[in-house]
């Protein structure tokens, strides 16, 4: 059976007073915070509240393959909206969250896919009109009114954005699976094959980025025949984006080498993002987001699938757009997708592409591994070195957004059960707790995965977890047991009882109150090479003061000995449990139980 809420709190080592914490006031400029002072909390806005029954179905008529409204299957919209996103900014503030991260809202093509596997775009991803908003999602003036109600609390908001891809809609006259046909078969200069009739004379190929070789490629038909079928002609907008010149054309990528630039997602049509008509078109579609509703930030979509040169072009250009409207820290942060522990290969994209942020992938593979028991806390500690590598060092590693899990993997409690079959409940909720105070406390910005604060624990990836927060329809999401909680995706979940919203509100407040957790770099004191105890020094960037931060992986509990900096004599526990005085100086002692983990603040 699964504990009652207070017990449960009480096991994650939550204070009464911390139960009870308020969320913090807005300040008087939220802009001045820089990126790594954000808790940022990602949401699929089909998924979380509806606000208005009404535009459930986009004003589309006719059934679900046309509108893409059905509540019932896990692949097509189900409801939520701006309105309804709008109304939970209490519950989300509540948490401490800082920020809000929201999946694509700009028009989509409401359903796509092979006949008999057709679904919605009920995420976001599949855009045909870059410059509005989707109206199953609501109007412009609502997006207006999400985004003047979130920074009235002072909260930032941040959009998803594609510039890989969008919807579906060229077609190829060849007919088949159109696999993909890569440049050394089928250059630029001849249609259909080295053998065929000469194209695009003059044209010096696409490494060549200067307008006047580009005016020169006028013949999209290089590998198959791309064509835009009757009714579609004008679909995308802006209206550029319907020529067939400005993709790839090359058919379906294998996710490999040149095809995972090149290549469709799976019929999605790829955008020739080396095209300085699109370097141009691209920057003007999303600096006007920022022209018009003073948004913070963008999540860049796929981002390891386009040309390195252009994100070169685009980060510069939206981030001096958005100083000329007064958003002095405009935070982008980019999808390099991988699901290793491999912080070289997102390193080497902050240099190959100047992205400043790349999302930590690395650390969420870190957690899932650490926190299930599978590897010991030097792996950890590892990735923790290897910030050295990313452009700008450890100081630009604080501006990583971490997560334990997303839309596209799964949750993180998927993970930790399904790498300890059997587990219980409680120990369940105190793994997955222990994960979230590592989140919230290591360097990097912390981002809440809606619902994980409710306990969800999904079935798999993708559309398997992207469960609803308001009453769900879906049976694959209500039979699922979810942790913390006897509630079910059946009804709604916004329960600020619940353990582990408690947990993270507690320690988003300790992280805002404590400089040395936001902006201060680490030092490693302790590992192993089994599960078992992580410590690391975090230091105050203006006073130098320490935060020792101890975690335990291990299903047993610890004692040890942990360096310190000689100078920090004393401690006060910010959370968990801390010794208050060194052993010797240079020494704390450090007691942890199964799970356990103490946030332990020198005194001056």
């Amino acid at each position: 059976m699964i504990r009652t809420l207070l017990v449960a709190a009480s096991a994650l080592g939550l204070a009464p007073a911390a139960i009870a914490a308020e969320p913090a006031a807005a300040p008087a400029d939220f802009r001045a915070r820089t990126p790594e002072q954000e808790v940022i909390y990602f949401v699929l806005p089909d998924r979380f509240d509806n606000g208005d029954t009404r535009n459930d179905k986009g004003g589309i008529k006719g059934d679900r393959l046309e509108h893409g409204y059905d509540p019932t299957a896990k692949g097509f919209y189900h409801g939520g909206d701006l309105k309804g996103l709008t109304r939970r900014l209490d519950y989300i503030q509540g948490m401490g969250i800082t920020a809000i991260w929201f999946a694509p809202v700009f028009k989509n093509k409401p359903v796509q896919g092979p006949k008999g596997d057709e679904s919605a775009g009920y995420h976001g991803y599949w855009v045909t009109d870059f410059t509005t908003i989707d109206p199953h999602f609501g109007t412009e003036a609502e997006f207006k009114a999400f985004v003047d109600a979130a920074h009235a609390r002072g909260i930032k908001v941040y959009m998803d954005i594609i510039v890989n891809h969008t919807a579906d809609v060229i077609q190829y006259r060849e007919g088949g699976n159109y696999a993909y046909r890569g440049k050394a078969d089928y250059p630029y200069s001849r249609r259909g094959g080295v053998n065929g009739a000469p194209i695009n004379p003059g044209f010096a190929g696409d490494h060549v980025a200067a307008p006047e070789n580009w005016v020169k490629l006028t013949d999209p038909t290089w590998a198959y025949t791309p064509y835009v079928p009757k009714g579609e002609e004008r679909v995308k907008k802006p209206d550029w984006l319907n020529d067939p010149i400005y993709y790839h054309n090359r058919g379906n990528t294998n996710w490999f080498g040149e095809s995972a630039t090149f290549g469709d997602f799976v019929g999605l049509d790829d955008v020739a993002t080396e095209h300085p008509r699109v370097v141009a078109g691209m920057i003007e579609i999303y600096g006007s987001w920022i022209d018009r509703f003073g948004i913070d930030g963008f999540r860049i979509d796929t981002a390891r699938h386009v040309n390195p040169e252009f994100w070169q072009a685009f980060e510069p250009a939206m981030i001096e757009r958005a100083k000329a409207r007064g958003i002095p820290n405009f935070h982008i942060f980019a999808e390099v997708a991988t699901g290793e522990i491999d912080p070289g290969y997102l390193a080497r994209w902050s240099h190959i592409a100047h992205l400043s942020a790349p999302i930590d992938m690395a650390f969420a593979a870190a957690m899932q591994q650490a926190v299930s028991g599978k590897i010991g806390t030097d792996k950890v500690a590892r990735l923790f070195e290897d910030d050295a590598l990313y452009r700008g060092g450890e100081k630009a590693a604080l501006r990583l957004p971490t997560f334990l899990g997303n839309h596209d993997f799964g949750r993180f409690s998927m993970f930790v059960k399904q790498a300890n079959p059997g587990i219980s409940q409680d120990e369940l909720l105190e793994r997955v707790a222990l994960g979230h105070a590592m989140l919230l406390t290591l360097r990097g910005v912390p981002t809440i995965y809606y619902g994980d604060e409710q306990g969800f624990v999904s079935d798999g990836n993708d559309q398997l977890a992207r469960e609803d927060m308001f009453p769900s329809k879906v049976a694959v999401y209500n039979d699922n047991d979810l942790i913390g909680t006897d509630a079910t995706t059946a009804q709604a979940n916004f329960d600020t009882a619940h353990p582990l919203y408690r947990l993270i509100a507690e320690l988003s407040a300790v992280r805002r109150a404590t400089p040395a957790l936001t902006g201060g770099l680490q030092k490693i004191r302790a590992f192993s090479e089994k599960p078992g105890l992580l410590a690391i020094s975090r230091f105050d960037p203006e006073t130098g003061r320490e935060v020792l931060l101890a975690y335990n992986t291990s299903a047993q509990p610890l004692s040890a000995l942990v360096e310190v900096d000689p100078q920090s004599l004393s401690f006060a526990p910010l959370a968990g449990q801390c010794s208050t005085q060194v052993a010797a100086p240079g020494s704390l002692s450090v007691t942890l139980p199964a799970f356990g983990y103490a946030v332990c603040a020198a005194k001056p």
